[in-house]
């Protein structure tokens, strides 16, 4: 059974799914991990592959989602999703990391996204 960060987590992963697939991007990992790391979603949309990371918050007590994704994070994301091109036969795919960050207002029954993309 899931913890409830884990499951806030889930879910913000689920809308990040949705939200990627309502602009056309098509998901072909989800929760890609290696010794590295973990990447949340990883996508594509005509040549390009996107690694993307997902944060989600239900409130902004320690921050923004976004600022979770530290310089540390971001060079863990960058081995993992090195790795990823390397097992899949893909070294020379065009491909960026990007972030969704996820502010979830409970009492409102909204979500606020926000897609940073090429965050390297």
């Amino acid at each position: 059974m899931k913890n409830h960060r884990q499951q806030v987590g889930y879910f913000g992963e689920k809308l990040a799914r949705h939200f990627l697939e309502r602009r056309g991007y098509q998901i072909i990992a989800t929760n890609y991990y290696t010794r590295w790391g973990e990447i949340d979603l990883i996508a594509q949309k005509n040549e390009w592959l996107f690694f993307i990371e997902v944060k989600t918050r239900l409130t902004n007590k320690f921050g923004w989602p976004e600022e979770a994704v530290t310089d540390n994070k971001l060079k863990k994301l960058k081995l993992t999703a090195r790795q990823y091109l390397l097992k899949n036969n893909l070294p020379r795919s065009k491909a960026q990391l990007d972030v969704i960050s996820i502010e979830i207002n409970q009492s409102a029954k909204q979500a606020k996204i926000k897609h940073w993309q090429n965050v390297t």
